[in-house]
């Protein structure tokens, strides 16, 4: 399917002239696929990944249908996405495709833009692409009727359900005519989908892409694992050493995309963050900035990125594990599109997190590779070497040297051509000098079971405490695994726990400002005292340095490692809780 050309499709000249004036001579499978399906009047819906061609895919009929009948007047196609980016480039595309159509009027309508100008462009237009918000306020002030409506295009819905839009979408598609052609495309397909499917659409037909291969075969998908607290500096490395025109960082949180964009702009990178809480104009001018090449790096949310269609974006880059496997395919299809090959790396802190992005491998039947983390002295050669390369490549096809009587002077003056030489080649790409920060991997070693040191941390069983809490923990901050842990011991108020004499040093400075379980909290030494009162004012005289009252001990059984054993007050140097 993938060799079908728009003029094999059925189309008429007009929006075929437009594709030729956008480049657009073949289909893509997804648009070879639903072209016709729609044309021919038929309910349907797609699966497919981004950057596959959907808004062609169903904006070329819709258009189609829309010209070729006698009344234009009303609105006759509504196009629901889930975010405001996403329905500025959907109306942008269905514009141009419509460039010779006569009579077709879009007009997007999202929130954060004034709603009085949107209001009067409503008046004249006959396809409305819009947010289910903004789409749903327009219909309560009776801005926008559905009554002339023959085609509802849901796309992205998997994500506008995630975003809490369900009920949004059943009031419109409730409201719409009867008589109307429902189209769905959607990347997944929960049960949420499948209930709109059986719910709002007639016999739909199903047009699936890729179902097998979730991820795009053009990426190549890698990740850097880090020490704990190095995620800023490892990007650093990242962005010096791959050096990409344009790239997107992707983070989880808001905050994170504030942070992150401030660091960049410290180190000399032009970046722009976009994320939810942004005005639409600081929205719309980060995203021309990005598409005009003015900054190279957009660092963005999962939300925020969708629908952004830029094509030559080199890499993808997760500063922050994606929350699921479907924004992992969401987040890495934004590069290697149109047929060209791109990267995706993931910044990975911590064993905890390699495991995520294991899992999300295997669920996408990935293959995601460890990198060595680039020194600086690696970088500084590389950068050498494409420089050397491209001054040789300039110096081959050189015609003539317009300075050529500047050297000879500077020669006759006693001056060395080779300094002359690098002196030039500073000016032009800069000193050899770079600040850059180095990470240092610690050494991965096996202990042996003795020679454990006991060290305290300040939450237990009243903070819901757990062995595989406190094990996690530790392995995910530090070069241990759970095999070189000992005996953890579960009180009130707190944990003690051994670790190898060798590694105590490093525990305790990476377990520094440690979150377990949610909580924050403290590790120090065991000084064979508690440090708080918490365990109850009197002490057993036989052991006095234990607390009173209820413990778990849990220790090592061979490399299976769980529970051994649970006692409350019966082990030696104890008295049963509730009595002195």
């Amino acid at each position: 399917m993938n060799d079908i050309l728009f003029q094999q499709l059925n189309l008429s000249p007009n929006v075929l002239r437009a594709l030729e004036d956008m480049g657009f001579t073949h289909a893509t499978e997804i648009q070879a696929q639903s072209i016709p399906l729609i044309q021919a009047g038929y309910d349907v819906v797609g699966r497919s990944q981004t950057g596959t061609g959907k808004t062609a895919a169903f904006g070329i009929p819709a258009i189609e249908r829309l010209a070729a009948g006698k009344e234009k007047r009303g609105v006759q196609v509504l196009l629901l996405c889930p975010t405001r980016e996403l329905a500025v480039q959907a109306a942008d595309e269905i514009k141009k495709i419509a460039k010779y159509a006569e009579g077709i009027k879009a007009v997007a309508v999202y929130g954060g833009a004034p709603i009085e100008r949107q209001i009067m462009q409503l008046r004249q237009a006959n396809i409305v692409i819009g947010t289910p918000g903004r789409v749903m306020d327009h219909m309560r002030r009776r801005t926008l009727k559905l009554q002339s409506l023959k085609m509802v295009i849901l796309d992205e819905a998997d994500e506008m359900l995630s975003m809490g839009f369900r009920e949004d979408i059943e009031t419109i598609l409730g409201e719409a005519p009867q008589q109307r052609q429902t189209i769905l495309f959607s990347a997944t397909m929960p049960q949420e989908i499948m209930n709109i499917i059986r719910n709002y659409q007639t016999e739909p037909q199903i047009v699936e892409i890729n179902k097998k291969q979730v991820t795009l075969d053009a990426i190549g998908q890698f990740y850097y694992e880090v020490p704990m607290g190095r995620k800023n500096d490892m990007l650093n490395l990242l962005l010096h050493f791959h050096t990409p025109a344009r790239s997107i960082i992707f983070c989880n949180t808001k905050k994170m995309v504030d942070d992150l964009t401030q660091y960049l702009a410290d180190c000399g990178f032009k970046a722009e963050g976009i994320h939810g809480d942004m005005k639409q104009s600081q929205r719309t001018a980060v995203m021309d900035a990005f598409k005009n090449g003015r900054c190279g790096i957009l660092v963005a949310t999962d939300v925020a990125a969708r629908g952004i269609d830029v094509d030559n974006i080199e890499c993808v880059i997760n500063y922050d594990i994606p929350q699921n496997t479907e924004y992992y395919v969401h987040r890495i299809g934004r590069t290697g599109r149109a047929g060209k090959s791109g990267k995706a790396f993931t910044i990975c802190s911590g064993r905890r997190q390699v495991t995520q992005l294991m899992d999300i491998g295997r669920a996408t039947k990935s293959k995601i590779e460890p990198l060595p983390i680039p020194a600086p002295q690696a970088i500084l050669e590389k950068r050498k070497f494409e420089v050397r390369k491209a001054f040789v490549h300039t110096l081959e096809r050189a015609e003539g040297f317009s300075y050529m009587d500047m050297v000879e002077d500077l020669e006759e003056k006693g001056y060395d051509p080779r300094q002359i030489a690098a002196l030039a080649l500073e000016q032009l790409y800069g000193k050899e000098e770079i600040d850059l920060p180095a990470i240092a991997i610690p050494e991965k070693k096996r202990f042996g079971k003795g020679d454990f040191v006991k060290l305290v941390i300040n939450v237990g069983r009243s903070s819901r405490m757990a062995p595989n809490f406190i094990v996690g923990a530790i392995a995910e901050r530090t070069s241990l695994s759970g095999k070189d842990i000992g005996k953890i011991e579960i009180y009130d108020d707190e944990t003690v726990v051994e670790v190898p004499k060798a590694a105590e040093k490093s525990v305790l400075e990476a377990m520094t400002g440690c979150k377990i379980n949610g909580l924050q909290t403290e590790t120090r030494q065991f000084t064979g005292r508690p440090s708080r009162a918490g365990y109850g004012e009197k002490k057993d005289r036989r052991n006095n340095h234990l607390p009173k009252g209820r413990f778990e001990r849990f220790e090592k059984n061979g490399s299976k490692g769980k529970k051994l054993f649970h006692k409350d007050s019966k082990e030696k140097g104890f008295r049963k809780k509730g009595r002195s």
